[in-house]
């Protein structure tokens, strides 16, 4: 918990920072609902409204939340309780990622609470997969029809403007999120002959469109990867190390839709098992509560992560590879701070900072606002 000092300090940071932001609003912002939060609770209070950005933009600063969030549905009483007397127009659909869910190798050193280079590739790359994968190819959304923005601490949103799903229900929904995660993905849908005595088992082509191309890009990829890939799908050594060894003839014999030339006994239960195992990893990476609920507040983009300091910067499509939060998302200046800290080295505005092991240090403002919002240093 930040003590008065050094939550006034960087109130007033915050403070600053809206006083001098532009497009914070979103769009329709009257229709929209804002909640609000301090350093201890990301929304202490919801069902505001603002009639126009500039009284939107009057109240952040006057007020310096922590967080902002809003409502990726439009109301026509956005003010108004219970949640069904603000009547419901239509709503935005929205993905959040977050590297937490992603279950890295990194976080059983460094925990999730705290944020690596590691974390924070893998969950940009999630965010793209997405995008390439999912929105554009299997939805047919256009790249003009999307919004991302980096959530400003773990993650990413991507947030879909299309007519067809803005009036679309929690059931809809629940439908999308399900069929990204491949929640209800069955083999036989993969393997339509899976099972069938005396049938040649035919199975997708990688040039094949939904989660059979998917699969089959997918297990491609694994065998030109190596054994160690095979294997974390739950296919065991010797096994694997045949697999890798016939590769050119197995992928041969895929890309006509041949997957008996993948020699294997207990096909059914073989195939099901690794397709679990090729699945779970998109599974883990949306919060589906998010998508399936068009009531749900998201952050406000452009705003400040109260957990961070940073930006929940927003981002156009071709700026996504290149795009780096420790770098791009930076609110505040580089005025020298001296804060107690205890933290893993981290990078940041171009610079290294750490390790720090509860010593004294001058760092930029950013730098130093960044450790004390994660709780790993205090003021001096």
């Amino acid at each position: 918990m930040l003590d008065a000092n050094s939550s006034n300090i960087l109130r007033s940071l915050i403070r600053g920072y809206y006083s001098n932001a532009r497009d914070i609003a979103p769009k329709s912002v009257e229709k929209r609902e804002f909640g609000f939060g301090d350093f201890e609770n990301k929304i202490a209070f919801r069902h505001a409204s603002f009639k126009d950005p500039p009284s939107l933009q009057k109240y952040l600063v006057s007020n310096a939340p922590a967080y902002v969030s809003y409502s990726s549905a439009h109301y026509e009483l956005p003010e108004a309780r219970p949640m069904e007397n603000k009547k419901m127009i239509g709503a935005e659909l929205v993905f959040d990622l977050d590297a937490s869910d992603l279950h890295l190798a990194c976080q059983k050193e460094h925990g999730t609470d705290w944020v690596c280079e590691n974390c924070l590739d893998s969950v940009k790359r999630e965010t793209i997969r997405l995008i390439e994968d999912f929105l554009i190819p299997d939805f047919g959304f256009s790249k003009g029809e999307l919004e991302v923005n980096f959530s400003g601490n773990r993650g990413y949103h991507v947030h879909v403007y299309n007519d067809g799903v803005f009036h679309a229900g929690s059931v809809e929904r629940k439908e999308i999120s399900s069929y990204i995660s491949a929640t209800d993905l069955e083999p036989r849908s993969i393997f339509p002959t899976l099972g069938i005595r005396g049938l040649q088992l035919k199975g997708p082509k990688p040039t094949d469109m939904g989660w059979g191309g998917k699969f089959a890009r997918a297990f491609i990829s694994r065998l030109n990867t190596g054994i160690g890939s095979l294997t974390e799908l739950g296919i065991d050594r010797p096994l694997a190390s045949k697999l890798v060894r016939r590769r050119t003839e197995i992928i041969l014999g895929i890309s006509t839709g041949n997957w008996d030339k993948v020699e294997i006994p207990k096909k059914a239960e073989f195939w099901s098992k690794v397709i679990s195992g090729v699945v779970i990893k998109q599974s883990d990476s949306i919060d589906r509560n998010v998508t399936n609920d068009p009531n749900h507040l998201i952050r406000l983009q452009n705003s400040i992560h109260g957990s961070t300091g940073l930006i929940a910067k927003k981002f156009s499509l071709s700026e996504i590879d290149r795009f780096d939060p420790m770098n791009d998302a930076i609110a505040f200046g580089n005025e020298p701070m001296k804060v107690n800290v205890t933290a893993p080295k981290f990078h940041m505005g171009g610079e290294e900072f750490g390790p720090f092991d509860n010593s004294t240090a001058e760092l930029p403002t950013y730098a130093a606002a960044y450790l004390l919002l994660k709780g790993k240093g205090t003021m001096k």
